[in-house]
């Protein structure tokens, strides 16, 4: 074994106290699953819709966070005769991210009022790098956090079109990547959408967790830090009394159906570099053919 692979071994051991760490595969940004159907709509998410939050539970202390509505952009395509075709990109910018405290004087008390500590939102900010010492090219891609979906499980129905009303409800188990901390692993959540239709037409889109997203902070190389690329001396591990090791996330938002169906897939909330289209949808043939039309007049 070389010795840059004991290194690495040990180090990742004490960054867990002692515990082996999995990490997450690295990643600045997820790929864009294209459309599966040539029937699929596209829903961008509506400005100021979005709610996405998460809580932290340890035994003397839980915290909540919170972001700005703006926060949450992106987009789905869907097929609403066949939502398990479904596809998306939602993009969330965390760099004003706000936490919340309670604390609890001793193990299984109760939990007091709710105030924002200067010091804790601080040190979450250098846990996940997006403090004042950051370098602005690594603030843009540590701010970023995605969700590709690639696929849709266990749905209660997947052909909206046998439902009736102006709305249409369907639950479903939503699979995909996760990436956070420049860091990305497949994950799956439970999801409810309320579609709104206008005669047969969906002209809107609904969406909320049922439950929880469960985050690790060590798979996804969260943890304390006393400023960018410098662990601190407490580990997760010692901190286990007092700071949960994992996030419950959450998220609600509403996504509209426009006319444009090709895939934009970038955020503008972060100003980070759009995903990688892993099948981008071709232009249309008029675009195509302007596009030569202006390149030999240029010549």
């Amino acid at each position: 074994m070389s010795a840059r692979i004991v290194f690495v071994a040990v180090a990742m051991l004490v960054a867990c106290g002692g515990e082996p760490v999995k990490l997450a595969e690295q990643a600045q940004k997820l790929a864009v699953a294209a459309p599966k159907s040539a029937e699929a709509q596209k829903f961008v998410v509506d400005a100021g819709s979005g709610k996405l939050g998460f809580e932290m539970v340890a035994p003397i202390e839980k915290i909540r966070g919170k972001l700005p509505a703006e926060a949450l952009t992106g987009e789905v395509f869907i097929d609403v005769t066949d939502i398990t075709k479904t596809t998306g990109l939602v993009h969330v910018d965390i760099g004003e991210l706000e936490l919340f405290q309670q604390l609890a004087p001793a193990e299984g008390q109760e939990y007091g009022e709710e105030k924002r500590e200067q010091k804790q939102n601080d040190h979450a900010r250098a846990w996940l790098e997006i403090g004042p010492d950051t370098p602005p090219d690594q603030l843009a891609k540590n701010r970023l956090i995605e969700f590709s979906l690639t696929s849709i499980a266990d749905a209660s129905t997947t052909d909206l079109t046998k439902l009736t009303g102006a709305a249409r409800k369907v639950t479903f188990t939503a699979n995909g990547e996760f990436l956070l901390h420049q860091r990305k692993a497949s994950k799956s959540v439970q999801l409810e959408a309320t579609f709104t239709f206008a005669g047969d037409k969906a002209t809107a889109v609904a969406i909320k967790s049922v439950r929880p997203l469960a985050i690790g902070l060590d798979e996804y190389d969260v943890r304390p830090r006393e400023g960018f690329g410098k662990l601190a001396q407490k580990t997760l591990s010692a901190l286990s009394s007092k700071v949960a090791k994992e996030a419950a996330v959450s998220l609600e938002f509403t996504a509209k159906a426009v006319a444009d169906n090709r895939p934009v897939m970038e955020s503008k909330a972060a100003g980070a570099a759009p995903a990688t289209p892993s099948e981008a949808t071709p232009a249309p043939v008029e675009a195509e053919a302007e596009a030569k039309v202006e390149t030999k007049s240029a010549g």
